[in-house]
């Protein structure tokens, strides 16, 4: 299995990328380039997963690449991206601390 075997989805994610994914880290090329690293990582760890594992799986922070065993020799692959604002602020101001709360117990 090669990234040549999936050349068909790399291609329409290329496509997509260009077309409608607003990315101020990567050009389409920088991109392609990214799929295709990604892509010889997720065939790696789907050949060499754990026994009852179906999954091989590759990720940055704006693409997630996953290989899903199939019935066929040929896994199936999914293409994601992954949504990322560099503008998103945090939901709670830095100055709000998280409670710890104990655990109930049988006694309560």
């Amino acid at each position: 299995m090669t990234v040549e075997t999936f050349k068909k989805e790399i291609a329409a994610a290329v496509k997509a990328y260009d077309k409608f994914v607003m990315c101020l880290e990567k050009s389409p090329e920088e991109f392609e380039c990214t799929v295709n690293s990604l892509m010889l990582k997720a065939i790696s760890a789907y050949e060499s997963r754990s026994p009852g594992m179906r999954h091989g799986l590759a990720l940055d922070k704006q693409v997630t690449i996953i290989l899903i065993q199939s019935d066929n020799a040929r896994p199936l692959c999914g293409i994601y991206f992954n949504l990322h604002s560099p503008y998103q602020k945090n939901a709670l101001p830095s100055t709000v601390k998280a409670i710890s709360q104990k655990p109930a117990t049988e006694e309560d």
